[in-house]
């Protein structure tokens, strides 16, 4: 799925009240932009941010931040909140990379859904699941470690699977095709997975926890 470039892209960043421009001067200090001490979940990819928003709509209790490298899909998820007041969502235009010098100790769950598979094997320790990003994370979250991912894609599915394993996490909750799972688990559906859903692709699902 490709998605279009939004020539203005910039300026609707420069002009929502969701975007948070300086990130690392709230590094630490996030229970202040949301004004509660409730946990903080954070997407990473997020994509045009059908997920991220429709989670912190039914979850106020919940605060969520998305994650977006991509200018234009930024954008889009910006266009797509409109007129919508969710206090309990904010937004950064950022690498992933950077998350050590955005966040202390202070995301008790990170979300990868449908992120870039980067299947081949040189491209392998770009991938949200390399042990080189589970180490990131290590320095983020605030108590437990806790990862969901979703993605259609077998080979980084089943490295995900491996290198999670090989960290120490377990998994609560496995699914090899999630739309037909005949468990009750919450699923809200990316832009690129109602696309999936039509063309009738298996989704793959892991909720993962540490216990190292």
């Amino acid at each position: 799925m490709r998605y279009n470039t939004i020539k203005n892209a910039q300026n609707i960043l420069d002009d929502s009240k969701y975007i948070i421009k300086n990130p690392e001067k709230y590094k630490g200090k996030w229970k202040e932009v949301f004004n509660n001490n409730n946990p903080i979940c954070l997407e990473l990819g997020m994509g045009r941010g059908n997920f991220i928003i429709e989670m912190a709509k039914m979850h106020k209790n919940i605060n969520y931040i998305g994650l977006e490298i991509d200018k234009s899909q930024t954008a889009s998820a910006i266009n797509k909140l409109g007129c919508q007041k969710i206090d309990n969502l904010k937004i950064i235009c950022s690498d992933a990379k950077n998350i050590i010098d955005y966040f202390g100790k202070e995301i008790d769950t990170i979300y990868l859904t449908f992120s870039e598979p980067w299947p081949k094997k040189q491209d392998e320790k770009k991938r949200f699941t390399h042990v080189s990003y589970l180490k990131l994370y290590d320095r983020i979250f605030r108590k437990n470690k806790h990862i969901i991912l979703k993605t259609d894609n077998k080979i980084l599915f089943s490295s995900s699977l491996e290198s999670l394993s090989n960290y120490w996490y377990t998994f609560s909750k496995v699914s090899l095709d999630l739309h037909n799972d005949e468990r009750n688990i919450e699923n809200i559906m990316t832009d690129f997975e109602k696309q999936y859903f039509k063309e009738k692709r298996a989704i793959y699902y892991v909720d993962a926890v540490f216990k190292g």
